[in-house]
C-alpha cells in the first residue's frame, strides 16, 4: 500500500506543479522506469528466471538499459518536448 500511495502522490504532485508553474513556461513531468538493468541490479537480483519472467510481461521483450532512461530525460530537456507537461513518461517496455 505504501508504494502505491507514494506513486499516486508523485503523479498528483507532478500535475499540480505543472498547473502552477505552466504560466511561467516551466514544464513538469515524471519519468517512470521499469526494471532497469543497472550493474547493481545485475549483481544482486537478476537471475535468468527472473529476467525471463519480466520480459514475458513486457510488450517489447528486451531488457531495459539505463541508456533508454537517459534518452527520455534528454528528450524532456530538449525543445522537442516543448508542449509536454503534467505527464508520466513510462520507460518500461510496455509492461502489462
Amino acid at each position: 500500500p505504501a508504494y502505491t500511495s507514494a506513486k499516486a502522490a508523485v503523479h498528483g504532485l507532478t500535475r499540480t506543479m505543472a498547473r502552477d508553474l505552466g504560466g511561467h513556461r516551466i514544464r513538469v513531468n515524471t519519468v517512470v522506469p521499469g526494471w532497469v538493468m543497472t550493474e547493481r541490479q545485475k549483481e544482486l537480483w537478476v537471475t535468468p528466471e527472473a529476467l525471463e519472467k519480466q520480459l514475458a510481461r513486457q510488450c517489447l521483450p528486451d531488457p531495459i538499459d539505463p541508456f533508454y532512461l537517459a534518452r527520455m530525460v534528454l528528450f524532456l530537456a530538449s525543445d522537442d518536448s516543448a508542449m509536454c507537461s503534467a505527464n508520466n513518461f513510462m520507460v518500461e517496455g510496455g509492461s502489462i
